[in-house]
């Protein structure tokens, strides 16, 4: 693919104090074969973290989109300013302050069509609520800032791929969370956000929430009353999905090729099947967190900060070049489709 035929995706540089500088430095040879990779963050952030990368790279401050060379061997920067002083590891109101304004800029891109897809490098919630954000995370700011009421979080790691009624709640919300409603909507934005991948006929299994999907009953009547008919009515609009399914079988069900996606009812319960992959090796995190629903394109890494290890260069840049690879995919999918997800029509 030439240069010019690939995506523009907005890299967002997430909290200054974590790895993402560095990570983005050490993927951008690799992010540069699939994508025209614009970072959205400060320059001399980024500079410092390619210094702690080691990367042979220049960096490149912009003031628009289209000021962007896209070499291989700089690194443009939509160089925003926003943070005075760099200190590694630490929790800070200007920090949270600036990745707010990073993941801000990078929606008025896409919603704009500057750029087709936002990959995101991870934020502090500490800080970013101590900038006064009540946000849980990335995903309900770019519903809020897209107007998009029907969306849910998406987890790809190689053959397993899973999406989530609710996500950031008390598990006591997360059960009451499971209605008919709620999960109909996920099993549709599901099977869109599977299309967006390249998935023509997707085949996807809604988990139970009890154990064996309540047996019948005797463990609960919410698979019954709820998830149930939810899934009639998906497979009567056409959407092969099946389920209840007992959710301590059906991942394993997906891995191995049986279904598409898994729908999990609450956070844990998909993401521990996913993180159990991802986090296997000891030298990488690999998976991809996609929000779908939205109008616009958005991935990101699945790891948090880690502070721990921020300025010493030993990240693992893995889950960042799966999310600007999924990313590319996703925004050629929507070209070629010819439209956005309904969730995101207002």
């Amino acid at each position: 693919m030439s240069q010019s035929e690939r995506p523009v995706v907005a890299v967002t540089m997430g909290d200054p104090a974590g790895i993402g500088s560095e990570i983005i430095a050490a993927a951008y040879p690799a992010l540069c074969e699939r994508a025209n990779p614009i970072v959205v963050g400060d320059a001399s952030v980024m500079r410092a973290g390619v210094d702690v990368s080691g990367a042979d790279l220049e960096i490149e401050a912009v003031d628009a989109v289209a000021d962007a060379a896209f070499a291989e061997d700089a690194v443009p920067v939509l160089d925003l300013d926003a943070v005075d002083h760099l200190e590694y590891g630490v929790v800070r109101e200007d920090y949270g302050e600036a990745s707010l304004e990073y993941i801000e800029r990078a929606i008025e891109l896409a919603v704009d069509g500057e750029i087709d897809a936002i990959a995101t490098a991870p934020i502090n919630k500490q800080s970013t609520r101590l900038a006064g954000s009540e946000y849980a995370g990335h995903t309900g700011m770019l519903a809020d800032y897209t107007d998009t009421e029907n969306y849910s979080m998406m987890l790809v790691e190689d053959d397993l791929v899973v999406t989530h009624v609710s996500t950031h709640v008390p598990l006591r919300e997360a059960c009451e969370l499971v209605t008919t409603e709620n999960v109909l909507e996920t099993i549709r934005v599901t099977d869109e956000g599977l299309r967006d991948l390249g998935i023509e006929e997707p085949t996807i299994a809604a988990a139970g929430l009890n154990p064996h999907a309540s047996d019948g009953g005797l463990l609960g009547e919410e698979d019954d009353a709820e998830i149930r008919p939810a899934v009639e009515r998906a497979a009567e609009a056409g959407i092969d999905v099946h389920g209840p399914e007992s959710p301590d079988t059906v991942y394993v069900q997906a891995a191995r090729g049986e279904y598409d996606c898994v729908v999990s009812m609450y956070h844990d319960q998909g993401h521990i099947p996913i993180k159990t992959l991802g986090f296997s090796s000891d030298d990488a995190v690999s998976g991809v967190n996609v929000t779908i629903g939205l109008p616009i394109v958005r991935t990101s890494v699945d790891h948090g900060t880690a502070f721990d290890i921020a300025g010493e260069g030993i990240a693992s840049e893995a889950s960042l070049i799966d999310a600007v690879e999924v990313a590319a995919e996703m925004a050629e999918r929507r070209r070629e489709r010819g439209g956005v997800p309904s969730g995101g029509e207002r």
